[in-house]
């Protein structure tokens, strides 16, 4: 399961109309269900598609502080290998009935990709919002433990009582948006470099 998270103000209700709008349309159909905290997204080709295999993905949106997570689930596609198979066996028998199955195949191919064109979606809609990675600037203070001061993130001592902040600050991972535990070198979430 992949997983993004988006800080900024967007919600779970603008990205599941953004994947309504761009998905539920030609071979593809969409259906949207939960609340305002967390909603799902499926988007899955005809029952009886007219060309290719069948395929399905589902996409799960889920409010978080100061922005959203969005996970996207495994992607069903026995149905694609099923009619790939198909165009190979086809094409070793009879080289001329790819030209019968051309459709199929940009089908097929158009549904793997399925998964790279809801991150597409997803990034486009999140940074039109003005939404990112980066952690908003509400979650960017320290509060004292002291005095309850917020304080920037990078501060060593508190401004008002000069107390000592310590080292755990919050910090997002700019592939992903997680944000990790304090001095981890790697994120948790994606596995890319801190």
């Amino acid at each position: 399961m992949q997983t993004r998270t988006f800080h900024g103000p967007i919600t779970a209700i603008d990205l599941t109309k953004a994947l309504v709008a761009e998905f539920d349309r030609g071979n593809l159909r969409t259906q949207a269900f939960g609340d305002s905290k967390k909603a799902y997204v499926e988007i899955a080709t005809l029952g009886a598609p007219a060309s290719g295999g069948r395929t399905a993905l589902t996409v799960q949106l889920t409010e978080i502080e100061d922005g959203v997570m969005i996970q996207l689930g495994q992607q069903e596609w026995i149905g694609v290998a099923a009619s790939l198979g198909l165009t190979v066996l086809m094409a070793l028998r009879r080289p001329l009935s790819l030209l019968n199955r051309i459709d199929d195949l940009a089908e097929d191919i158009s549904s793997l990709q399925l998964a790279e064109r809801v991150w597409q979606t997803i990034d486009q809609t999140a940074i039109g919002m003005g939404a990112s990675h980066e952690i908003s600037e509400r979650l960017r203070r320290i509060t004292c433990p002291h005095c309850l001061t917020a304080n920037p993130v990078g501060e060593a001592a508190c401004i008002a009582c000069g107390a000592p902040l310590g080292p755990s600050q919050p910090n997002a991972c700019r592939a992903c948006g997680f944000i990790p535990p304090a001095k981890a070198a790697t994120c948790p979430n994606c596995g890319k470099a801190l």
